[in-house]
């Protein structure tokens, strides 16, 4: 985005303009240089701080002349966990559910469920208890917001390549 302080101006990349009664194409702040930009007057808006996830943080922007500046104000801790915690849930559902027909079919037949994909099984639950456990000993939300979950793979699915080390 680009702005234009004498008529406090907001111009969006893409977007045709007008300045002083000459009308610019949607292409021309993508193709102008900076020089051109310089000498029309049109700054690029500078960018301060980063949208935060807005399922831990509430999220403002303040626009003011060619400074846009993100604040981030953590949500409460406590929903954080819960939201955390239930979303731990209901991805482990997801994963569990497609092969849920296997456990099943064990019980009702006798046919035992492949290894690889006990194990994928297991690997769900564990994952997903860890990182409940995590979750649940967070003291802040910024701890909760950088939590990954290295969520195993199903067998059926591409492996991810080990390392080369």
């Amino acid at each position: 985005m680009f702005y234009y302080p004498p008529n406090t101006q907001y111009i969006q990349e893409g977007t045709e303009f007008t300045i002083d009664d000459v009308q610019y194409p949607p292409n021309w702040l993508n193709l102008s240089t900076p020089e051109e930009k310089a000498a029309l007057g049109i700054e690029e808006v500078i960018t301060i701080g980063y949208p935060a996830n807005q399922t831990y943080y509430w999220v403002t922007e303040t626009l003011s002349e060619a400074t846009l500046t993100y604040t981030n104000t953590p949500k409460d801790l406590d929903q954080c966990k819960a939201l955390a915690i239930s979303q731990v849930n209901s991805t482990a559902y997801s994963l569990l559910l497609p092969s849920d027909w296997m456990v099943t079919k064990q019980v009702e037949t006798g046919t035992p469920v492949a290894p690889d994909w006990n194990a994928y099984r297991e690997a769900v639950r564990t994952t997903a208890n860890l990182a409940k456990q995590e979750y649940a000993t967070c003291t802040t939300v910024d701890e909760i917001a950088a939590i990954t979950i290295p969520w195993p793979t199903a067998p059926n699915l591409p492996q991810s390549p080990a390392p080369v080390v």
